[in-house]
C-alpha cells in the first residue's frame, strides 16, 4: 500500500545555510535545512522578506548530470482526469514532485458543460506525446507576458539537458477526398474551423468543452455547428453530430470538428479508410523526453519584459541553470499568515536562486511540492486551500541511487 505523509514544513530544526542577504526580489533571503532527498536531488527551504510580509518557500535542486537521475511527467493516466500531487508521486515512485501546467478547472461560463481536468499547453511524458495547447485566448491563469503562447514548456530532452522550447502541433487526416488539417490533439479547446483528434490518452472525459469558446474569448458560447469521426484501425465507423465522452478505445481516434472542420468531417463515409497523423514539433536540436506547460518568465538570467507585478499568490517555477544541467523546481508555502509574489517578484526570486531560465507553473490552491521515500510521498508545503488540489500534470524528479 502507498502512504502519503503530510509534514506541513517545518522551520524548526532546520538549519541555516549562511546568512540573510539582499536580493532583487525582496530582502534578507535565508535559506534552511538544506539535504540530500537521493543521489543527486536535494531538498531545502527559504523565508523572504517582501514589503508586505514573509515569504516561505519549499525548493528541489535536481542535478542532471548525474547518470541516476531522470525527469519526468507524472499525470494520472489520461489528459482528462485529475490527481494529488503527492498520489502522483508516490504511484511512480518519485523522491520529488511539484504540481505542474495550468489547466480547465472550471465551467461556469458554460452551463451544463463539463470541465475536463485537461491541462492548458502541450504535455510529453517518457517521450510519448500526450496532447497539444489550446488557443492562447482559451487558457487559465494568469495574464502572460508579451511574446508568450500556451505552445511554451519547459522539458528535458533526450540529451538529459533542461531547456525552455515551443511545442507546435502538426498534423493532418488523410481522406479519399484529400489532407484536413489537424488542428487539436486531446485538448479542452479546439481552435474555431478546427479539427481535433482523441486518442485513448484522452480518458473518458467529455468532449464537448472542445467547441466552447473561441480563439479570443473563452467564455464565448458553444458551438452549434459539431461533428464527431470515430476511426478505427484506418476506418471510419461513426459519423455524429455529438462530440460525445467516454473512453477511446485502442486502435480507435475520434475527430471532432466545429465550424468549417465539422463540415469538412461531415463529408466522410462509414467504412471510408482514414489516416490520422499528428507530432508535436519543438524548436530545440534534440527531441524532448519530457515536456509541460509553463510561460516563460526568466531567459538568459534576467526576468521577461512585461511580467505582471500587481496580482499577488502563492506561486510554483521551474527554473534551469548550469547550462542545462541543473533543474529547479519550487513552490511558495500557502500557510496563513504568510504572502505570496507577483508574477514579476518570482521571476526575481528564480534569478536569485540560481535559476538562468525559469517558467510560471500553476499556483495558488495547486502549489505543492512532495518528497518521497520508500514509505510514500511528503507534502512539503501547506497548500493554500488548506489541502491538496488534485491537478493534472507534476514534474516527477527520479534517483536510482
Amino acid at each position: 500500500m502507498l502512504t502519503v505523509l503530510v509534514a506541513w514544513g517545518a522551520l524548526a530544526g532546520g538549519g541555516m545555510a549562511g546568512g540573510p542577504r539582499a536580493t532583487a526580489a525582496g530582502t534578507a533571503l535565508q535559506r534552511f535545512g538544506a539535504g540530500p532527498v537521493a543521489p543527486g536531488v536535494a531538498y531545502g527551504e527559504f523565508r523572504l522578506t517582501v514589503p508586505r510580509g514573509i515569504v516561505h518557500g519549499h525548493l528541489l535542486t535536481i542535478d542532471l548530470a548525474d547518470p541516476r537521475v531522470t525527469v519526468d511527467l507524472l499525470y494520472p493516466g489520461a489528459v482528462g482526469a485529475r490527481s494529488p500531487v503527492s498520489r502522483l508521486a508516490a504511484g511512480r515512485g518519485a523522491v520529488g514532485a511539484v504540481n505542474g501546467d495550468f489547466f480547465n478547472i472550471t465551467e461556469t461560463q458554460h452551463p451544463g458543460v463539463e470541465a475536463t481536468g485537461a491541462s492548458v499547453g502541450p504535455a510529453v511524458a517518457s517521450g510519448r506525446q500526450l496532447k497539444g495547447a489550446v488557443p492562447d485566448g482559451q487558457r487559465f491563469g494568469p495574464v502572460m507576458p508579451p511574446g508568450a503562447t500556451t505552445e511554451d514548456v519547459i522539458g528535458v530532452g533526450y540529451d538529459r539537458r533542461a531547456r525552455l522550447d515551443r511545442l507546435t502541433l502538426r498534423g493532418a487526416v488523410l481522406t479519399p477526398e484529400g489532407v484536413l488539417p489537424l488542428r487539436g490533439l486531446n485538448q479542452y479547446a479546439l481552435p474555431v474551423g478546427g479539427i481535433g483528434a482523441y486518442t485513448p490518452q484522452w480518458g473518458p472525459a467529455s468532449r464537448l468543452r472542445a467547441t466552447c469558446g473561441t480563439d479570443t474569448d473563452r467564455a464565448a458560447p458553444c458551438s452549434t455547428d459539431t461533428t464527431a469521426v470515430t476511426v478505427r484501425h484506418g476506418r471510419v465507423t461513426a459519423v455524429t453530430d455529438d462530440p460525445g465522452g467516454g473512453g477511446v478505445p485502442a486502435g480507435s481516434v475520434v475527430l471532432v470538428g466545429r465550424e468549417e472542420g465539422a463540415r469538412r468531417l461531415r463529408t466522410l463515409d462509414v467504412g471510408e479508410p482514414v489516416q490520422v497523423d499528428s507530432r508535436l514539433v519543438g524548436r530545440g536540436p534534440v527531441p524532448l523526453r519530457f515536456a509541460v506547460g509553463g510561460f516563460p518568465i526568466v531567459r538568459g538570467d534576467a526576468p521577461v519584459a512585461g511580467l505582471d507585478g500587481v496580482a499577488v499568490a502563492v506561486r510554483t517555477s521551474a527554473g534551469i541553470g548550469d547550462g542545462g544541467r541543473v533543474l529547479y523546481l519550487m513552490a511558495l508555502d500557502g500557510a496563513p499568515g504568510q504572502t505570496g509574489l507577483t508574477v514579476r517578484e518570482l521571476a526575481d526570486l528564480m534569478v536569485d536562486l540560481g535559476a538562468r531560465d525559469a517558467v510560471d507553473l500553476d499556483g495558488g490552491g495547486s502549489s505543492t511540492l512532495v518528497t518521497g521515500d520508500a514509505y510514500g510521498a511528503t507534502v512539503r508545503n501547506h497548500p493554500s486551500g488548506g489541502a491538496e488540489r488534485p491537478v493534472p500534470n507534476a514534474i516527477g524528479v527520479f534517483s536510482s541511487g
